[in-house]
């Protein structure tokens, strides 16, 4: 029964054979078969050379797990080129031959293969069964005396914890609760990474997702508590299933320092007796783990190299140094008996010296390190008294440094640096080779996200989404909470603009903490600088309610305050560091990431984070940019539009404007109602051509030169007259104009004079009390295309009860694949509107607009009704 399965394709070309092996390699480690990677790895090489370089074609890789074993497929698209075997089915058996090695390969190490043909592929494959492991096997150890035991607890706990299927805690026991301070009903349910704190560079290694889905897993890690500190523990998980077939994952957790509860014991060398080898004193501990880490853990390999190499010389602590990415710097990589959440990722700069690396390069052995202060700086304040101190070197390059620290000075000398050296010697290779895997890995997973994270950036000119997608991008794939500063200019300090920690719950004590700390200064120099103001803020403040707590009484002790000031103190209290936000030259805000209690970044997470700062700052200085702009455009546009309109006495009057275009309050279309003298009202509506800014420079010229006309005296023909003349004179930028014009003038009655002049524009329309629908004015011709025009004015009476109805041609255009409202559509429409007041009116046309078509519209509309409505009498105006 096949339970998992994967598959990749591989071109034509010679590195595809190396490529295809990494596939095969790193598909068996996540499925926990370490025991058959080699000679799976060999097999698909051998096979997928003679398709991709023997048959030229490219290569198809499958591979399948069942109960059993895994079997793996190589084809190519070259059938005609058939394997050389004997008439028995098996290879050719002579080593010599040119062809059939790989198949020689596959009859020496696989349980079974064989050759399939179709009409398009030839596949090659081959099984490997598991090795038997058989229940009930038994590892022990030498008997010890009593000072040589494990240093445990009085009384050792060990958290038992079932996860489900989909990474969730289902079963949390007592010593989980003593150990981590929570109750069962808070955790069961959630996902075990809500409260894990993995030991892992995101991109790189193996996580805490890909842990929990092996058959089994050994290693350190931390647990936050309720308190907010991390528990550094030791874990074993073991995958298991219950009767049901449903798999789950047991969970067994000790502190960290209680490791020798859980730990698998190694296995020592021993001839064919079963004997330990003889020799001096025990076997040498790097026999032990060369080799059995997977080839891309770095983390696990050097967490063994430390333990080894500390019991190798009987010390107290041991550290690993690696070279950072442009290797001028040592990081701490890993650490055993010393504060190791505060020493990873920790930077030791090289000394400088004759050699491209100085002292580094030659072993060192410190007998006193109180006699000589700051040696080793990374031993400082660790009770730690001699040292010794080895090179990584590889083909001659330093690439690391290990050592072996005791408490007691005077421990180690030149013997022990030899027997330290001789170990460094044989593990400097495969560190290097898991050194620079998961840089590789680095790099690519940094290039993806910054790909990903500049296709976000790039999608949004909200200043807010902005600040939001920068602090969403860098917790938690980068640090455990971030903050934002930004600078509105020179002259004004930095604001708390976002900030975001990766528990929600702490968001508001952080929120808090940093508004208390004067913001860093908005230096321009690029790269990342330490900030210690958060840390020491934190502390002091978790120290304050703690002295506070302790003068209450435990009786008198608030419910929530002071947990809450220590988890923030807890979360703030490691490596704060400032990234510039500099864009087109000027500081525009700031960048701060922070680590939990005493951790470190390390150096390619922060040029990762340099790299996504610079294209933050312009992304963020955009969205400012943007946003000015549309604040004066809007600003602009809304000075193009009329003010309030007036109250007419005695006429009803609505209007219903849409701008065609996001953003856009003011278009081509355009109307307006004004008095002009006693008694007398002008009101106009039209369309220039076109929409956007070109159209509404128009409108703007228009609006304001019928009011100022009007006013000065002229009629409706001299006022369009005139105006047609002032669009001429705007030479390349003039654009021709529709427009209707007219002047009312609310009789006594209760009718109302309308003189009216159409130039161009769709015609008015007269809704009768009676429902008849009629043009109110005649066409004549439209502005800006001639310069000698004669228009004239018709005069429209309007009895109680009739409608105008005035509308742009965005309303009467108004499609719908090959069908158009049209003005007779229009006409049909107004027919329902009698006894409806002008605003019924005029939604009652805008409703029939949108309805139309499904598709937004495309044009700008507008729509003007003025109703003369049946209560007013003669009499009643003033």
């Amino acid at each position: 029964m096949i339970t998992a399965r994967a598959a990749a394709t591989f071109e034509p070309v010679g590195r595809s054979v190396a490529t295809a092996r990494a596939f095969v390699r790193d598909t068996l480690q996540g499925w926990g078969h370490g025991d058959i990677i080699d000679d799976a790895v060999v097999l698909t090489s051998e096979l997928v050379t003679n398709a991709v370089v023997h048959a030229g074609t490219a290569a198809d890789v499958l591979c399948l797990r069942t109960d059993t074993g895994v079997r793996i497929e190589v084809a190519d698209r070259y059938p005609e080129r058939e394997v050389p075997v004997q008439s028995s089915g098996q290879a050719l058996a002579h080593p010599d031959r040119e062809g059939g090695r790989g198949l020689l390969l596959c009859g020496a190490l696989a349980t079974r293969w064989g050759v399939e043909y179709t009409a398009s592929q030839k596949h090659v494959w081959f099984q490997l069964d598991l090795p038997e492991r058989p229940a009930g096997t038994r590892t022990a150890g030498p008997a010890l005396p009593a000072d040589a035991l494990p240093v445990a607890e009085r009384r050792v706990r060990v958290a038992v914890i079932q996860i489900d299927r989909g990474g969730c805690i289902s079963s949390w026991n007592e010593d989980a609760q003593d150990l981590f301070a929570y109750a069962p009903e808070q955790v069961i349910g959630k996902p075990l990474t809500d409260f894990a704190a993995w030991p892992h560079t995101p991109g790189t290694g193996t996580g805490i997702v890909e842990a929990l889905q092996l058959s089994r897993w050994e290693g350190s890690y931390g647990i936050r508590g309720a308190d907010g500190r991390v528990v550094p523990v030791y874990a074993s998980h073991l995958r298991v299933r219950d009767a049901d077939g449903e798999p789950s994952t047991v969970c067994l957790l000790v502190r960290d320092h209680e490791r020798a509860v859980l730990q698998s014991p190694p296995r020592t060398p021993s001839d064919s007796s079963g004997q330990q080898s003889e020799g001096h004193g025990p076997a040498d501990p790097f026999e032990v783990f060369i080799g059995s880490p997977a080839p891309d853990d770095l983390d696990g390999l050097l967490q063994r190299t430390v333990e080894r190499a500390r019991d190798m010389l009987d010390g107290d602590a041991a550290y690993l140094l690696l070279a950072t990415d442009d290797e001028t710097e040592l990081e701490v990589r890993a650490s055993t008996g010393l504060p190791s959440a505060r020493q990873r990722f920790a930077r030791v700069p090289v000394e400088a010296g004759s050699g491209r690396y100085g002292s580094a390069r030659m072993p060192a052995v410190h007998e006193d390190l109180t006699a000589v202060q700051g040696a080793v700086p990374l031993l400082s304040g660790t009770g730690m008294r001699s040292v010794v101190t080895v090179p990584l070197k590889v083909e001659g390059r330093l690439t690391g440094s290990l050592g072996v620290a005791a408490e007691a000075p005077g421990r180690y000398t030149n013997e022990e640096a030899l027997r330290l050296q001789f170990a460094a010697d044989r593990i400097a290779l495969a560190v290097e080779r898991a050194r620079l895997t998961e840089l590789e890995r680095l790099r690519r997973g940094s290039l993806s996200f910054l790909v990903e994270a500049s296709d976000l950036l790039a999608g949004t000119l909200d200043r807010n989404q902005t600040l939001a997608l920068m602090a969403q991008m860098t917790v938690p794939t980068l640090a455990t909470w971030c903050a934002v500063y930004t600078v509105a200019d020179q002259a004004s300090e930095p604001e708390l603009s976002f900030v975001l920690h990766e528990d929600e719950d702490r968001i508001d004590g952080l929120k808090t903490l940093l508004q208390k700390v004067p913001p860093p200064e908005p230096v321009p120099t690029p790269g990342a600088r330490v900030w210690s103001a958060p840390g020491d803020a934190a502390h002091d403040a978790a120290l304050r309610t703690s002295l506070r707590s302790l003068g209450l009484g435990a009786s008198a002790r608030p419910s929530s305050g002071p947990g809450a000031t220590l988890a923030t103190a807890s979360a703030v209290g490691g490596e704060t560091v400032v990234l510039p936000l500099v864009a087109r030259n000027r500081v525009i805000g700031m960048l701060t990431l922070g680590k939990p209690t005493e951790e470190h970044f390390r150096q390619e997470i922060l040029e990762l984070a340099e790299d996504l700062s610079r294209r933050a700052a312009l992304a963020l200085d955009n969205a400012r940019l943007y946003s000015e702009r549309t604040a004066i455009s809007q600003s602009l546009q809304r000075s193009l539009l009329p003010p309030e309109l007036p109250d007419v006495p005695g006429v009803e009057v609505e209007v219903i404007y849409r701008a065609a275009g996001e953003g856009n309050e003011v278009g081509g279309d355009f109307y307006d109602l004004f008095p002009i003298r006693d008694g007398a009202y002008g009101f106009a509506i039209g369309d220039v051509c076109g929409t956007g800014p070109e159209a509404a420079a128009v409108t703007g010229l228009a609006r304001h030169a019928l009011r100022l006309l009007a006013r000065e005296g002229f009629g409706g023909p001299a006022v369009l007259e005139r105006l047609n003349a002032a669009i001429l004179d705007e030479g390349a930028r003039s654009r021709f104009l529709t427009l209707l014009y007219g002047e009312l003038w609310p009789q006594r009655d209760g009718s109302a004079v309308l003189k009216v002049v159409c130039a161009g524009h769709p015609l008015p329309l007269r809704l009768r009390q009676d429902g008849t629908v009629e043009p109110a004015a005649e066409p004549q011709p439209l502005l800006g295309v001639m310069e000698d025009l004669e228009l004239y004015a018709q005069t429209v009476t309007l009895d109680p009860g009739d409608v105008l109805l005035c509308v742009t041609d965005g309303v009467t255009e108004r499609r719908e694949g090959t069908r158009m409202l049209g003005d007779d559509g229009l006409a049909d429409v107004l027919t329902t509107c009698t006894g409806l007041t002008a605003g019924a009116v005029a939604a009652r046309i805008l409703r029939a607009v949108e309805r139309f078509a499904a598709e937004p519209a495309s044009d700008d509309m507008a729509i003007l009704a003025m109703r003369v409505p049946e209560a007013v009498h003669e009499g009643q105006l003033p």
